[in-house]
């Protein structure tokens, strides 16, 4: 038994009873504690986190960025893990969290960049964006997330940030009707977010950022040689690139012809 890095293990959790034993026992290989934030879940996810062994707080949701925080606050040990509940960490990630904290290295860092890779309905990303994203969900216990409705992330200015080759896996969808739900959700609250310092959208802005994130995903990041679920995957970012400017389009046509 390895003894476990001075780690707390943060997920905040809705309803994903499906999918939070996968979660919660890679942390609890590698954290000292494991804390679930819960806003509500109606399918036994509080019941099998406690089982398994994490603190499980109730907290009706507050926003992303509010809710991650909130659970931030609770950790008791000095540095911080934060996966959602459809991330994990394989035997192999979780030996190099072990090395890492054993190195020295985090002397001189306050958050961590790690690896993402993708999975899509049984697809796993090994090009374009989704195949090795950087993201910081390893940090010092006082850094906090930036209140952005939408794709939060942790504020980084003044902190030291190092990069580390440890992979984290992301299931990211049940289905691909529920997947496109939720990326329509983004689209409205991002277009929310955009509304009080946009103008305008220029004609075919949206249609331009559709292409622009094929071009970028399926051919100079190689997207194609992922195969058709892959090609599925991209098909529907491409289509939460147009949402984005549609829903921001339509909300300042609303302002402007109310007079706002």
């Amino acid at each position: 038994m390895h003894p476990a890095p001075p780690l707390s293990g943060i997920v905040v959790t809705f309803n994903e009873a499906d999918r939070i034993e996968r979660c919660i026992t890679s942390l609890r290989a590698v954290c000292a504690e494991v804390i679930v934030v819960d806003s509500g879940s109606t399918d036994g996810t509080r019941e099998i986190a406690a089982a398994l062994g994490a603190r499980v707080v109730e907290q009706p949701w507050l926003g992303f960025a509010r809710q991650k925080n909130l659970a931030i606050s609770l950790a008791t040990q000095p540095w911080v893990l934060l996966l959602d509940a459809d991330e994990w960490l394989e035997a192999d990630a979780q030996q190099a969290l072990r090395t890492l904290f054993g190195s020295g290295r985090l002397d001189a860092a306050d958050m961590v960049r790690l690896r993402r890779r993708t999975r899509f309905l049984g697809t796993v990303m090994h090009h374009g964006s989704f195949a090795r994203e950087r993201i910081e969900r390893l940090f010092r216990a006082h850094c906090r997330y930036e209140a952005l409705a939408v794709h939060e992330h942790l504020d980084t200015r003044g902190q030291r940030v190092i990069d580390a080759a440890i992979r984290m896996e992301h299931d990211t969808a049940r289905s691909a009707d529920e997947y496109w739900a939720k990326l329509q959700g983004y689209a409205r609250l991002w277009a929310d977010e955009r509304l009080a310092r946009t103008r305008r959208v220029p004609p075919g802005r949206a249609s331009l950022a559709g292409l622009a994130y094929l071009l970028k995903n399926l051919l100079l990041r190689r997207g194609l040689l992922d195969g058709p679920g892959a090609w599925r995957f991209h098909a529907l970012h491409a289509r939460y690139a147009v949402a984005k400017y549609r829903e921001l389009r339509a909300r300042l046509v609303r302002g402007f012809s109310s007079g706002v």
